[in-house]
Order: structure tokens, then sequence, then C-alpha cells
């Protein structure tokens, strides 16, 4: 496995936490204190703000899980991947995204540029 590989297995385990101290736990091993992510719908900074970003993800999704899709493609410090949100009670994916992450040189996330590919219609 590689940094990359490492890395963005760090962030989906983040995403994917099931209750607040292991969301905890999880941002703190993928984020540097300082970490920004930025998206469509959110622009935050440091491990409180993403946390509540994730959190709040969870809430709106609840029983779904983010999936990596394809393989993790990097260049120096830069990595990107794609990802979908996936409901366990049926499989299906409505939210889907790419994401663009910069490593730290202790090799966790300094930050997040994301991208949504595909949302749920109005």
């Amino acid at each position: 496995m590689t940094a990359y590989d490492d890395a963005v297995q760090r962030y989906f385990a983040a995403w994917n936490a099931a209750t607040p101290e292991e969301l905890e736990k999880a941002v703190a091993a993928a984020f540097t204190e300082d970490a920004t992510y930025t998206d469509p719908l959110a622009a935050v900074r440091g491990h409180d703000e993403l946390a509540a970003a994730i959190s709040g993800a969870q809430q709106q999704f609840p029983g779904f899980a983010f999936r990596q899709t394809g393989a993790v493609d990097g260049h120096h410090a830069l990595v990107r991947f794609s990802w979908e949100l996936v409901a366990a009670a049926d499989g299906s994916a409505p939210v889907a995204g790419s994401d663009v992450i910069t490593l730290a040189d202790d090799g966790r996330i300094s930050s997040v540029s994301g991208f949504l590919d595909r949302v749920p219609s109005a």
C-alpha cells in the first residue's frame, strides 16, 4: 500500500466513523490540526469543524457510507480519488464526487478540495 492509499483509507475511516469518539480519533489520525476542507457545500478548518461537517453529512444521510470508487492517483504531495455515498439498505448511491487532497510531511491530510459529480435531484 502506498502513502497515498493509506491517506485515502484514513480519510474514509473519518467519514464513516460510527460514534463521536471514533470520529474524533479518525479525524485526528487523518487530518493535520489546521487542515482545510472545501467543497460546494462546506468550507471548514481544523479538527472540530471537520468533525462537525462529517457529522452533519452523516445526519443528513443516515444509513449511508462513503466508498472509494476507482483507483487512487497521486504525485508529490497531491492525491486524487473518487467516491460515492452508498445506502446500506439497497446499495443505491445518490451522491458521488471526486476529491483532491494535499498531504503534509507526516502523511496526514492538510487540505481537501472536493467536487460533487452526482447529487440527488430536488
